[in-house]
This record gives structure tokens, sequence and C-alpha cells, in this order.
């Protein structure tokens, strides 16, 4: 069997719309008609819809309504061919990006010193934090081989930036609860350390790691310290202010040097926006690209991209200012309902257990005794959607606003039930779901997920 049947077998059919609509691998010869295009769009999109608009999906779409999407299309339509380059054209973007950062240090607890920029996704603000902290180490201590320390569960966009910039994260195994574990965090740092890295909440568990003390040690040892807030950024504040455990995060602490913070997820603005907030501007100068020789014109960019369009910013502007704090709330408080339902009921399977101590919009599950993996194949086959997680084997729930329609709670409950009893005698010897990921901590496992990870990524330029 080749690589490509391989990445088939395992992530499903990748074009399933081919037999329906044929390929088109060149440039047609003459344009199909707008009505064409639009009915093969509208028939896919609505295709697609389907799946995450029952509720059955963990994460991915983090608004879920129809009419606040429409809303935000109309606001991107207004922008959607402006390039955010030419500022003196388009004032406009100055107006919605620097209101964007501001209300995000705000909800931050950022002071006047507080500042950053708007970024493509949650990898490019990670990305540019860890250029500034390469960049500041050189500078200001003369580090050329710059080290990150991070807890095992920080996300990969760390890594791929690392690997990209030509850094080392330095990755530490988590406490029992899943939690950076600080003294052993502190135990490797280096003369090359240039910050610390942690979560709020991490992508596996939802847990917050402990950056009150981690500040304290950045503060003791004169490091930066990053804190990746790109999935509970913008729902944790207001988990908060409900009156729900969430460990201190932000720029309260003074050891905090920057935030990563996603706008496009629980900020609930499009698709395509994030944001990177730092202590102040000594440090984001750093992520700013100049070159006044160029013979095109002096040439500057904040962030790794160049052109960009306003339409995002705009539509990230207009969701926010159309939530406000209100509409904030009151989504943190149905999002917080659904879990307090589905917390309880996992409180009464005993063969399965949350992971991590503060469990609030995302839900981490797993068992000592049941194949967690099995439990995943029979939600699968209600309909569900969830995100598998490895070490220990399991899968996450992440909530969003479309859990909170009446019965999704209940109905999973229900069928996370019925789906421990399919785990106790399971028909077949090995979990359909999950298997890469169960595989991960074996050499032949390791192979196996890199030959099908590298096969799947071909096969997304593959028009076959």
């Amino acid at each position: 069997m080749s690589d490509d049947q391989d990445s088939m077998d395992i992530f499903g059919d990748l074009h399933p719309y081919n037999s329906r609509f044929g390929v088109i691998d060149q440039i047609p010869a003459k344009g199909l008609t707008q009505k064409e295009i639009l009915k093969q769009v509208c028939f896919m999109s609505e295709e697609e819809d389907k799946k995450w608009e029952t509720g059955l999906v963990s994460g991915t779409m983090y608004h879920g309504g129809k009419e606040h999407y429409a809303f935000l299309n109309e606001v991107f339509g207004s922008f959607s061919y402006v390039n955010l380059l030419q500022r003196d054209m388009c004032p406009s973007g100055t107006k919605f990006e620097a209101e964007i950062v501001a209300m995000v240090a705000k909800m931050l607890h950022g002071d006047e010193e507080t500042c950053g920029a708007v970024t493509s996704g949650g990898t490019e603000s990670i990305y540019n934090s860890m250029f500034v902290y390469r960049e500041w180490g050189r500078d200001q201590k003369g580090i050329t081989q710059p080290e990150v320390v991070a807890p095992e569960t920080i996300h990969p966009a760390f890594l791929k930036s690392a690997h990209y910039l030509g850094m080392k994260v330095i990755r530490v195994p988590v406490t029992a609860d899943f939690e950076a574990d600080v003294e052993a965090m502190r135990a490797k740092i280096t003369p090359n350390t240039v910050a610390f890295a942690a979560s709020a909440g991490s992508y596996p568990h939802g847990v917050v790691d402990p950056i009150t003390q981690l500040s304290e040690v950045a503060l003791e040892h004169k490091i930066g310290l990053h804190v990746d807030g790109c999935l509970g950024g913008f729902i944790l504040p207001w988990i908060e202010k409900l009156g729900y455990d969430v460990p201190p995060f932000d720029f309260r602490l003074p050891g905090v040097t920057s935030i990563s913070c996603d706008t496009h997820k629980y900020g609930y603005g499009l698709k395509g926006t994030s944001t990177i907030t730092f202590r102040n501007k000594d440090l984001r100068r750093y992520m700013f690209f100049a070159q006044d020789d160029w013979p095109g014109g002096i040439y500057v960019s904040p962030t790794v991209q160049g052109s960009r369009s306003g339409g995002l910013s705009a539509a990230t502007w207009a969701a926010m200012v159309s939530m406000g704090e209100e509409g904030y709330l009151k989504a943190a408080r149905a999002i917080m309902d659904a879990s307090d339902k589905i917390r309880a009921g996992i409180a009464k399977i005993p063969e399965l257990h949350i992971m991590g101590r503060h469990p609030t919009f995302l839900i981490s599950i797993t068992s000592d005794v049941i194949d967690p993996y099995f439990v995943n194949d029979y939600l699968a086959g209600k309909g569900w959607r969830m995100n598998g997680c490895q070490k220990p084997a399991g899968f996450h729930f992440c909530l969003t606003l479309r859990q909170s329609l009446p019965g999704i709670a209940e109905k999973f409950v229900k069928d996370l039930g019925e789906a421990v009893q399919f785990a106790k005698n399971p028909p077949y010897e090995t979990p359909k779901s999950g298997f890469l990921y169960g595989m991960g901590s074996t050499a032949d496992g390791r192979e196996i997920l890199q030959m099908g990870m590298k096969s799947f990524v071909e096969a997304w330029y593959d028009v076959e």
C-alpha cells in the first residue's frame, strides 16, 4: 500500500467532491460562470456545516451563529480588498488594529505601557514572541544559541517556531495534575535561556499552568515569560468574572512579559486573527522589521506578514465591540453551564476521570480501567467528534456556544455512559480512533505517525 493510500485509510477521504464536480488541475480555458461556482461552493459549505451545527463537535466553530457570521462577513466585505500596509490610503486599519490591541490589553490587565499587534492566528503570535525573545537575548545578553524552557504540554507552534528560528525548546515533564513543574523548569535554566513559556490553558487538558510561581522564577533569573493564551485567553477572564476558580495568568503577574491571545476563537472574530501583547514597547520593537535602502522605498512591517486584508481586522473589531463585556459574559456563562452539567455527569461514571485540577471550558477525559479510545470510537459512531490526546491516552471536549444548545450536554453524558459499557467489551481488538496517538510513545508508532502525517500534508496539495 502506498503512503497516499495509508493516509487515506488513516484520515479518510480528503477529496469527497471530485466525483461530483470533477477535478480542475489547470486554469480553465474558459472560466466557469459565477452561477456554477456559487452552486459548487454553496453545496460544499452546506454539507460541511451539517457536521458542526449539531453541537456534537469539539471546538472548531467557536461562535456558530449564522447571524453573527453574516454580520462579520458584511463588515469583512467592506474592507476585503484593502491592503493594511497602505495605511495612508486606509487609516481605518490603524483604528481597528490599535483598538483591538488596546481592548485585549485591558482585558488581560495590562497598563498604559502594554502594547502589541494583530496577527494571522495563534501560530504567528507565538512565532513573533519567540522571535522577540531570540532578538532580545542576543541584544541584551549576547546569547547566540537561545533556549526556551516549557512544559511538554506546550503547543507545537513553539517547536515549529524554534525550528524556523534556529532556537531550542527545552520541554519538561508536567506534574501529576498536568501542570507545568516549576522546579523542574527552574532546573533547566542555563546561560542560554531567554524565556519560559506556559499555557492558559493548555490544549491537551485545558489547565492553566502555575504562572504565579513561574513569574517569580522568571523575575529572579531575569528572563522572559510568555503565556500562550491562544485557546483560553479570550474566555478565562470572563469565566473568572463569573466566579469560577481561574489561577492568575496575565499581566497582573509582574514576570509575565508577553501573551498570545486568539481573537478568532473565543473572541468570536472570523478565522485568521490573533493578538500578541507585550508588557512594554521595549520588547515589541524587537518584532518590527525595517529596510531603509530598498530601491522600492523604505519598507516597514510589524509582523511576519506583509500584505494583509483589512477585512479581517475590521471584522474582528466589529465582533469585539458588538459582543461587549455583556455578550462575552453571557457566552461564557452558557458554556460553563454546559460544562457544569457534563462534569457532574462524568463524576457519576466511575470508570472515567477528568484530567487537571481546575477544568473549565475544556474537559479532558481518561481512564485507568478501560481504553478511552474505544470510548471515543463509540462516541464517533453517535456523531460526536472529540479531539484525541496521548500521554495518557484520552480525548478532550472543547466546549463552545454550540454545546449550550438545549439537550446537548445531557446527550453527551448519556452517550458517554453507553460508550463506557461498549469499551468494557469492544467487538474488535484495536480502537479505530486515537490509534496513532496511542502508538505515539513507541518507535513503531512514531514511524507510522510520521509517515501518515507527511502523506496527509502532501495530500492537501494534491488534486487526487
